[in-house]
């Protein structure tokens, strides 16, 4: 026999404080979205150019950017391909694995990124950093840091 658990619905605060979440997730991705239309990229190509610039010798494995990313290895690849005809990237074989592939950093992908970041930057600290004083950035980070790492530890598990 099954049994039902009942529904914790969610109380006035944590409905307010959910959806609060929810809009400022989807209004501060979109405007950081659009101030990279200048730049012809999207949130999900400075990701990768982030990625790609902080890791060892500029080049990660694709299933490793697709992990980090948060993408199917399908929809990176697309990806990957749209910025390789940019030249933002390139892709190598993996001597020790044939199966394997990198995304590499281009020249043209880290000078992308030296002119862009400074711009990312700012729209960050306008559209979110700027907004907070030191003392709520401070509660921000520690209310939603056991979140983050609840979900880490939920990634890969169905």
């Amino acid at each position: 026999m099954e049994t039902e658990t009942a529904t914790r619905w969610l109380n006035d605060a944590e409905q307010c404080a959910w959806r609060t979440h929810l809009d400022v997730s989807r209004l501060l991705m979109h405007q950081l979205e659009k101030d990279l239309q200048p730049f012809g990229l999207t949130n999900n190509d400075y990701e990768i150019l982030v990625n790609l610039s902080e890791s060892d010798d500029q080049r990660m494995r694709m299933s490793d950017l697709a992990a980090a990313t948060l993408q199917s290895k399908s929809r990176l690849s697309h990806q990957i391909t749209r910025m390789e005809t940019a030249g933002l990237v390139r892709r190598e074989n993996c001597e020790s694995d044939r199966r394997g592939l990198y995304a590499v950093l281009t020249d043209d992908g880290a000078e992308t990124m030296r002119k862009v970041a400074p711009h990312h930057v700012a729209s960050v600290r306008k559209h979110f950093m700027d907004l907070l004083t030191p003392e709520a950035l401070a509660d921000l980070h520690a209310a939603l840091t056991p979140v983050a790492e609840h979900l880490r530890g939920r990634r890969g598990k169905v």
